[in-house]
């Protein structure tokens, strides 16, 4: 027996498992999609380790898939799996018969039905039943154009609803125009944010940054041929306040609070339609502003390509919600990893009139100014760290040396 396993690093807080591919006693192939494991950010499919017979599904539909646990055991026989491939050659052979042949061979369309009933996971199947959704109305985006339960949770969406089967006495329920159902991946969201909330108290504070020196530097950096963007700065800045406040890179433990050795920053990047995905640079404390910029320019472009690694979204020690990009001027992120402390927030960036001495009188300027929060774990640290941090990391931002 072969297990297959949950992956050791996963991106979100929490897995389950969304859907089976296969079912007890089919044929199976090495690589092949075989589970759909959901959390709060992604849905992804773990393959087969091996070719074989999946013999036991040990984690059904909705259990919680621990990273390390087994989902399941593949029977590694060679005789069932060489039957299988001579099958195929059978059906690719027959498809090059002529089409009138192929037409007198023909399924019929309740044998049509039937055969894609048999290709549904459980998890499709109740879900289908519950919405009343005829699945031959559904085109699936799965491997060999198998329905998945995006593919369903998409039909309620669409109120695409159309009746399946005999009459239920429970009726499906009936959505209007205005209304979006709750899928999976939002209902474990909402999930993860009341506990992230009920279990760690949150508080927050506000600073304001003025980006004048970042900005002139940038700007001179670009001069010469360098392009860096405003967040490298700010993973620069996170990375060498850390000094005044370690606890912020820690993490609380029952019987004491965990310091990080390492400053490994997440960077909270927007997918679009696709949702938030949080690469993390790993540490950051040991790297220049310039080797900063670069590695977020890949894993940015990679994250937006659907090619980083597991291990390159996980392990993080901080988070950056840089909400201001989407036009926030204030926001209190939530701390979703229970492996941290403290998130920042960085507002918009805009020019605003601000009070500084000139020549020792007042003056009104204009300058490149944004709101930037902390909001802390306050079991780990208190409000003078929490202060202490916020006032380092804005003095680094204010004092940044020329180019």
């Amino acid at each position: 027996m072969i297990d297959v396993i949950v992956p050791e690093e996963q991106e979100g807080t929490k897995a389950v498992v969304r859907s089976w591919l296969r079912q007890v006693g089919d044929l199976v192939f090495e690589n092949e999609p075989l589970v759909e494991l959901e959390t709060d950010k992604v849905t992804q499919e773990v393959p087969a380790p091996a070719s074989g017979v999946l013999a036991e599904i040990v984690l059904d539909t909705d259990a919680e898939a621990v990273p390390g646990a087994v989902l399941a055991r593949i029977s590694a026989e060679e005789e069932p799996v060489r039957a299988e491939r001579s099958a195929e050659r059978e059906v690719e052979g027959r498809s090059a018969q002529p089409s009138e042949e192929r037409a007198s061979t023909s399924l019929s369309t309740n044998e049509v039905g039937a055969s894609l009933e048999t290709r549904l996971s459980p998890s499709v199947r109740r879900a289908l039943q519950q919405h009343g959704i005829d699945p031959s109305r559904i085109q699936g985006t799965g491997r060999d154009g198998r329905i998945t339960r995006e593919d369903v949770d998409r039909c309620v969406a669409e109120a695409t609803v159309v009746s399946v089967g005999e009459p239920s006495t429970a009726q499906p329920r009936q959505f209007s125009p205005q209304d979006i159902p709750h899928d999976r991946m939002r209902l474990t969201i909402a999930e993860n944010m009341a506990r992230a909330v009920a279990e760690q108290p949150h508080v927050t504070a506000v600073f304001e940054a003025d980006f004048t020196a970042v900005a002139a530097h940038k700007a001179a950096m670009a001069a010469k041929g360098v392009k860096l963007s405003y967040t490298a700065y700010i993973v620069k800045a996170v990375a060498e306040a850390m000094a005044v406040a370690p606890a912020i890179n820690g993490r609380w433990e029952k019987d004491r609070i965990a310091i990080s050795p390492t400053i490994d920053i997440g960077v909270g990047t927007a997918l679009g339609e696709k949702g938030l995905v949080v690469p993390v640079v790993k540490d950051a404390g040991s790297l220049s502003l310039e080797q900063i910029g670069a590695k977020l320019d890949d894993l940015t472009r990679r994250a937006r390509d659907g090619k980083l690694e597991r291990s390159e979204v996980s392990g993080g020690s901080f988070t950056i919600s840089n909400h201001g990009v989407s036009g926030s001027l204030l926001a209190a992120p939530i701390i979703l990893h229970q492996g941290q402390a403290a998130i920042l927030g960085v507002g918009k960036l805009e020019k605003r009139v601000v009070v500084r001495t000139v020549n020792g009188r007042d003056a009104m300027l204009i300058h490149p100014m944004a709101y930037v929060t902390l909001t802390i774990d306050h079991r780990v640290v208190d409000g003078h760290q929490t202060n202490a941090w916020l006032t380092r990391f804005v003095e680094i931002l204010e004092s940044w040396p020329p180019a």
